[in-house]
């Protein structure tokens, strides 16, 4: 009430006179109703893009700086809290999701789902030519598992810079893949999930809430493999 006869409340730039004014709890009301100038804490069903650094980890279970720790600090204690929708390791760089609506990150992480990402690999040496059509053929098994890789498409813009689409997550796969070609990951970034492009407008350790259409591109298969 303080607040609201102070004129520190401001809906669409305009004085909240009284707090008993009744606002409909839609995505966007965070932005446009500011207390002393700054947007209230997003609502829940937030979904966040961060550009995920290198050096940073996504599991709490690991040592080091954690993605969480480039949110603000009281976004911690959200609840429901926020999530990583899957995880880059810390030598991964590059578009990763959170979301505090369990709902759709299982859709996201769920096997079932086949949402596909996007990375691009710089090989420790040219990649042997018959690489693509292996990855196409879904009969690739990595070391130590007995159930192939679902098929995978790779483009080479260059004999050491991949181009690499999957429509699963399997523990470090990407990397693996490789491997299992005879080949070594250098450099790791993922640019794409689904057919949403990790946004231009981040820098590295930079995020930002997504738009219910950006939400829709990250579900949607981006290449047919």
């Amino acid at each position: 009430m303080v607040l609201c006869r102070s004129g520190r409340v401001l809906l669409d730039g305009a004085r909240v006179a009284s707090a008993d004014l009744k606002v409909a709890l839609e995505p966007g009301l965070a932005a446009r109703l500011t207390v002393d100038g700054a947007a209230l804490d997003p609502l829940p069903g937030l979904v966040l893009a961060m550009n995920k650094p290198l050096g940073v980890t996504c599991s709490h279970g690991d040592a080091g700086p954690l993605v969480y720790d480039l949110l603000p600090e009281r976004w911690r204690r959200r609840d429901p809290p926020l999530s990583s929708a899957g995880r880059l390791d810390k030598d991964t760089s590059g578009l990763l999701l959170f979301t505090d609506d369990g709902a759709l990150l299982h859709r996201i992480i769920s096997p079932r789902s086949e949402t596909t990402k996007r990375y691009r690999a710089t090989l420790a040496e040219p990649l042997r030519p018959d690489a693509a059509a292996v990855l196409a053929t879904g009969t690739l098994v990595l070391r130590g598992e007995d159930r192939p890789l679902l098929p995978a498409h790779l483009v080479l813009e260059t004999p050491t810079l991949a181009v690499v689409t999957v429509a699963e997550g399997r523990y470090h796969q990407v990397r693996r893949m490789f491997a299992a070609l005879g080949n070594r990951v250098v450099d790791l970034h993922r640019d794409r999930i689904g057919a949403l492009d990790l946004p231009g407008d981040l820098g590295a350790g930079q995020w930002r809430p997504l738009s219910g259409a950006e939400v829709a591109a990250a579900l949607a298969p981006a290449v047919p493999l």
